[in-house]
């Protein structure tokens, strides 16, 4: 189960409507409504806090390992470093999706390859700068 159908399940157990938890959190309610059909994540950390405050839970249970770290990409990264993350860690669970890892073993995994990528950028962010510099 991910985050949409968590969100979903904790609105519904909490008997709130679409529209009274986006009043809660202070977003639109189609922000709700696209996070139920995952169609969208939410932005920031601060965000699913928020609901979890107003749903009774944690941002823990609300967000999967995956989830967590795409919304921390976004923070960080804007929305293309959030896709890269999703599809990095969408390739690794599939990678080892019939194999024997452990849940641990697969969250050293992703939290690897997530530092990995992030080391990657900023290396490249350095590299583009001496570039630009360069041909100015």
């Amino acid at each position: 189960m991910g985050f949409k159908e968590r969100l979903k399940e904790k609105r519904l157990e909490a008997g709130l409507t679409q529209v009274e938890l986006a009043e809660k959190v202070s977003v639109t309610p189609r922000t709700i409504q696209n996070y139920e059909m995952g169609t969208r994540r939410p932005g920031n950390m601060k965000i699913v806090g928020d609901m979890a405050a107003a749903l009774g839970t944690t941002a823990d249970y609300l967000l999967t390992s995956a989830d967590r770290y795409t919304v921390e990409a976004q923070e960080k990264g804007r929305s293309q470093a959030a896709r890269d993350i999703q599809a990095l860690v969408g390739e690794v669970t599939g990678l080892f999706a019939g194999g024997q890892l452990s849940e641990d073993a697969m969250e050293g995994a992703m939290r690897a390859l997530n530092d990995a990528y992030w080391r990657a950028k900023e290396k490249n962010k350095k590299y583009a700068s001496h570039k630009s510099r360069r041909e100015e």
